[in-house]
């Protein structure tokens, strides 16, 4: 296994990576819609949150040497299943067909009580 990090995405906050790399896979971790530039979160609302999120799990595949297009897979974690429209609104901007398979879950409470939390599954 090997690890992937960049600082073009917010550090671990705990005992985790920001992506693991085996086998011609590569699965992030949740990403809060955090700023790495600025270690806050985008500001705005669902939309922004959601944006922030992806930009994030996109620099982590880009440090692993691959893009969105080869997602397979996402998790998609809602503080609010009413944020659901404008979530997958801005989430259109970031795929194109095939689409990757998603799962989009409402949770009670996320992170930082953040809006959205994406996670991601890729291959190579």
């Amino acid at each position: 296994m090997k690890v992937v990090n960049t600082s073009n995405a917010p550090k671990a906050i705990g005992p985790y990576s920001q992506a693991i790399e085996a086998n011609g896979l590569i699965i992030t971790s949740g990403q809060l819609p955090i700023d790495p530039a600025t270690g806050q979160f985008a500001p705005g609302g669902i939309k922004e949150q959601t944006r922030q999120s992806l930009l994030n799990a996109q620099a982590i595949l880009k440090e692993a040497g691959i893009d969105l297009s080869h997602v397979m897979k996402t998790t998609v974690f809602l503080a609010d299943m009413e944020d659901f429209a404008a979530m997958n609104e801005v989430y259109a901007e970031f795929f194109s067909e095939p689409y990757p398979a998603r799962s989009a879950i409402s949770v009670k409470r996320l992170p930082k009580d953040a809006l959205v939390e994406v996670e991601c599954i890729a291959v190579k």
